[in-house]
């Protein structure tokens, strides 16, 4: 490992980076679909063997490969939830007066103060957060503190977004303008996922909340999260099992992924060359796959 750099010598990431899509191993891709088609509201843009390409009519935001033997989830790092990011709150709405039209299972609820979100899991047990942003200038307050925590959602201040509209009227699945917004890993150590991260790779620390870092690029709240909550200590995951087999990062120019790599490569860290940028694994064998928008 590297010496461990002082705040003023870290490296930055481009401020306009963002993520791409999430691909994750399933045991069953025509379960797998069956969810995310009439629970969640993604299209199917395209299969190809065992892989199916989805989103909301853009780019793809979520890719699904079947692995018919795959391991359940257990004791490991990997996925702790990939987040959908919808453009307003009235969509977040319409997810969720949709989620309990068809009475789909939802996990949880919370109010970020940066955000509010829904959590759910996939048929194989794959963490899922659909989520909408309050606007930048609410995420301080006066006194500029950072204000993503974690409190009980206004569930029917969010519905009220739909007042006089019936389902008929609003439900077509994701809107368009639809992204992979964050994600949110588990890692093994807070200590070598900050080095990776932060002194390496060049994302900013937001917060540092108990067993939890969450880092960005160019002042977002956060684009991935990363923690120890069930996972502390815990090895890699089997390469046959469900989850995360990575996801992309995208960059605006071949010489912001010049200088990731570069910097990737003086620390000693392995990457694998493809034909539109590298992927690198991190500590925990998290997959990060760098590329040009």
């Amino acid at each position: 490992m590297a010496d461990q750099a002082s705040p003023s010598t870290l490296p930055t990431l481009p401020a306009d980076l963002s993520l791409g899509y999430v691909h994750l191993t399933v045991s069953d891709l025509e379960r797998s679909l069956v969810y995310y088609q009439e629970s969640l509201g993604f299209q199917v843009h395209q299969r190809e063997g065992n892989t199916a390409h989805l989103g909301a009519g853009e780019a793809d935001m979520l890719l699904l490969t079947e692995q018919a033997d795959a391991l359940p989830l257990t004791r490991t790092t990997g996925l702790y939830h990939f987040a959908i990011l919808v453009p307003s709150r009235r969509d977040l709405a319409e997810v969720l007066d949709h989620l309990f039209s068809t009475q789909s299972p939802v996990g949880g609820f919370a109010d970020h103060a940066v955000s509010e979100a829904i959590y759910l899991s996939d048929p194989d047990g794959n963490g899922i957060e659909i989520y909408r942003d309050r606007p930048r200038s609410d995420w301080y307050d006066k006194q500029g503190n950072f204000l993503l925590t974690t409190l009980p959602l206004d569930i029917d201040g969010v519905l009220s977004e739909l007042s006089g509209a019936t389902r008929a009227d609003h439900w077509a699945g994701l809107p368009k303008g639809t992204v992979l917004g964050h994600m949110h890993l588990k890692v093994a150590t807070l200590a070598e996922a900050h080095h990776f991260y932060c002194e390496v790779l060049g994302f900013d620390l937001m917060l540092s909340y108990p067993g939890a870092l969450f880092i960005s690029a160019g002042g977002y709240h956060h684009h991935l999260g990363l923690n120890i909550w069930e996972s502390a200590g815990a090895p890699p995951p089997p390469a046959n099992a469900v989850g995360l087999r990575g996801f992309t990062v995208l960059l605006s120019s071949a010489a912001d992924l010049a200088a990731i790599k570069d910097r990737l490569l003086k620390n000693n860290i392995a990457i694998d060359e493809g034909d539109q940028g590298f992927t690198v694994r991190d500590p925990f064998d998290n997959a990060l796959i760098f590329t040009v928008r």
